[in-house]
């Protein structure tokens, strides 16, 4: 299909016939809405009313080849180089995972269960962009916030991200299956969103996950999936405060088993199993004993 002319409106038509194979119709005109925003600086209802309106012949050829780039099933995210987290842009590319709404759920629950403390110490681990300590210390500033991760890509694009929204986070690498302590220190909040996807459950997922996303922060081995949760509550017995708290976000097929270890370990005086806007098992909030 050819462009039939400078307006909106026509980018638009070339966007649904050339994506139905990849995205469905919703998909389709908000992944459109995110490129004029990008490109044109346009809100969504100006996206509207600019639609019988021409634009400039070099923001109709990028906007069209971002189109055909998309078509090769790259999320847009990759291909605008920045993901919208929370409140904010981050930078991401395909050393790291592009951040989830359900992501943004965890780091909401953690702000405003924390925001009546002041300078408590936080920790990331498996960080990826950055985006959840990042968007922690701009909400609770008087905390001491850290980011860890195996991935030294990673490791640059949050380093990068902490510059570019002028926020103190610390980020280093960090091997959670390898490790005894963490970095030597207690924390009073530990956070994790670790690799929870069975190697087996990749038939089920979209082409633009598994060709384009890191491998190293989604897949988990089938002979133990909730390797990385039992590595981090194991941690927590030197490297979590007594009071502290810990969360992790879940694979809801397997948060029962999470929650079982975590008890087990009788380190901690509660645990909470909390549902996503979904209704999905996704989150573990536990509080560490006092003595």
């Amino acid at each position: 299909m050819k462009i039939a002319s400078n307006k909106l409106s026509e980018l638009l038509k070339y966007y649904q016939s050339e994506l139905p194979n990849i995205y469905d119709k919703e998909e389709i005109y908000a992944i459109f809405e995110i490129v004029c925003e990008h490109f044109l600086n346009y809100s969504k209802t100006e996206v509207v009313t600019n639609l019988n309106n021409n634009i400039n012949q070099s923001d109709l050829i990028t906007i069209y080849n971002t189109c055909n780039e998309l078509k090769t099933g790259k999320p847009i995210q990759y291909i605008l180089k920045e993901a919208f987290f929370y409140d904010s842009n981050f930078y991401v590319n395909t050393g790291v995972l592009i951040p989830r709404p359900e992501t943004e759920e965890l780091v909401d629950l953690i702000i405003k269960s924390s925001n009546t403390q002041s300078h408590l110490n936080i920790i990331d681990l498996g960080t990826g962009s950055g985006c959840i300590p990042i968007t922690i210390k701009k909400h609770l500033p008087n905390s001491i916030v850290y980011g860890a991760d195996i991935s030294e890509k990673a490791l640059e694009i949050s380093n990068y991200n902490s510059i570019k929204h002028s926020v103190d986070v610390n980020f280093f690498h960090f091997d959670i299956l390898n490790a005894t302590t963490i970095n030597n220190q207690q924390f009073d909040i530990i956070i994790s969103n670790p690799p929870y996807i069975n190697i087996t459950e990749k038939v089920e997922m979209e082409k633009r996950v598994l060709e384009f996303e890191p491998s190293l922060a989604l897949f988990v081995d089938d002979c133990d999936t909730i390797i990385f949760y039992k590595k981090i509550i194991d941690l927590c017995s030197n490297s979590l405060a007594k009071n502290g708290y810990l969360y992790f976000e879940l694979n809801p097929l397997y948060a029962h088993d999470v929650e079982q270890y975590a008890m087990n370990s009788k380190l901690f005086i509660s645990c909470e199993i909390i549902k996503d806007m979904s209704g999905k098992k996704r989150f573990l909030k536990a509080k560490k004993l006092a003595q």
